[in-house]
């Protein structure tokens, strides 16, 4: 079997963490977000895995170059650079900025290959495809003659992937694709799927419904048989609004309701609320992984190579990464320390993800969805109120209410 991953484009939502590695990479649990589908993939027989990948200059130019754009825009005003020459230096950064996604993608995953015998490959769009448009792109990396139903995921939803089940839910319905759904408590925000409850068979969709016409919503996980792709053309496509409903209207689409945990953790808040049901998982499925001891408080993951210092109070939902260096004193809960980081005594960190390398101070207080990018330090004795830095900086004084700090 294939799969293909719908990754997405440079990942502005969880800036600044996306500056340092593209979006799939970033670490949730203490590996690659993209990695948890890649071996649950692995685990029920796919051998490949396609990953799509938007084409979105235009977002990297607006919402993620401000830094550059102002240095070049004071560098145009002050010589003989024209506007004309600016925007084609712009344009090649854009350029080699989506090869430097690709490439680097590519690189890392290289490992994971060899180590999960599965082939990792990818494909990037010239120009705007949707959502459907991208597995029209992909169509000779996912057709191999056999018939069987490949997967589509999108990159940033996380769960417990029954795709098991799903595999098994699919042969039994005998329809053309199956998509799966979760419940939600306030349907009217999403786009409702209407459904036989029996039988799974889909309806249609209603998008924000004023009145209730059910609770669930797509889960951006989908079973879909070759005969799909030949539904979809080259061209900018959604899936949701386009694909599926005339799939529906034919009497061929089913839904699986997604059992355990569901959540889309391409933002930050949304991150620490995936990363709390994720260590829920762990301990009702493999509670070993969790760490525990006098110092630790509900669910908390640490890497074998993290060390941690006496006096330390740990949790709930804390996830911390190789090589981190905890001191003595520290209290952390709801957050995520990724790879390297050093934690300096009787800090105190709280619904916040602190990315790589970076360094706390002591007595320092890190909360309210504070970001630190990579290699981020922040001094002793800091406030930080939802601080949002961009890799590299040092932080010498307090941010007292959330802001971006460039």
């Amino acid at each position: 079997m294939k799969a293909l991953i719908l990754v997405g484009g440079f990942g502005t939502r969880l800036r600044p963490l996306t500056l340092s590695v593209p979006k799939p990479l970033v670490d949730f649990g203490n590996k690659p977000m993209i990695l948890h589908q890649i071996e649950a993939l692995k685990e029920v027989g796919v051998t490949e895995v396609v990953l799509a990948i938007n084409y979105q200059p235009e977002v990297y130019i607006i919402e993620g170059m401000e830094h550059q754009l102002f240095s070049l825009s004071l560098l145009a005003s002050n010589t003989c650079i024209s506007v004309d020459i600016l925007l084609i230096f712009i344009l090649i950064y854009c350029w080699f900025a989506c090869f430097f996604v690709v490439q680097v993608m590519l690189n890392f995953l290289k490992d994971f290959e060899n180590k999960l015998d599965i082939k990792i490959t990818c494909s990037q769009e010239t120009e705007p495809l949707g959502t459907a448009g991208p597995l029209a792109l992909a169509r000779d990396k996912l057709i191999d003659g056999s018939g069987d139903p490949f997967f589509v995921l999108n990159s940033d939803v996380i769960s417990e992937y029954p795709f098991a089940e799903l595999i098994k839910f699919h042969k039994s319905h005998g329809g053309e694709a199956t998509i799966m759904v979760t419940k939600v408590d306030e349907p009217s925000k999403y786009g409702v799927v209407v459904m036989e409850e029996g039988t799974g068979k889909v309806e249609r969709f209603v998008e924000k419904p004023k009145i209730f016409v059910g609770n669930k919503i797509n889960a951006g996980i989908y079973l879909l048989n070759p005969s799909v792709l030949d539904r979809i053309q080259l061209k900018p496509t959604s899936i949701e609004k386009e694909v599926f409903p005339k799939i529906a209207d034919e009497r061929k689409l089913y839904a699986m309701v997604l059992p355990g945990f569901w959540m889309d953790i391409g933002q930050p808040r949304d991150y620490i609320t995936g990363l709390r049901l994720y260590l829920d998982s762990l301990r009702k499925k493999a509670s070993v992984k969790l760490a525990s001891g006098a110092h630790i408080l509900g669910n908390v993951l640490i890497h074998d190579s993290a060390v941690i210092g006496e006096g330390c109070l740990i949790g709930p939902d804390v996830s911390i990464g190789p090589g981190c260096v905890v001191e003595a004193g520290v209290r952390l809960s709801r957050c995520t320390v990724m790879r390297g980081v050093r934690i300096k005594k009787h800090a105190c960190i709280s619904s916040s993800i602190i990315g790589w390398h970076s360094t706390v101070g002591q007595w320092a207080r890190v909360e309210n969805m504070t970001i630190l990018g990579e290699d981020v330090h922040v001094c002793d004795e800091i406030y930080s109120n939802g601080g949002v830095v961009l890799p590299h900086k040092e932080i010498k004084s307090s941010i007292l209410k959330p802001e971006i700090v460039m």
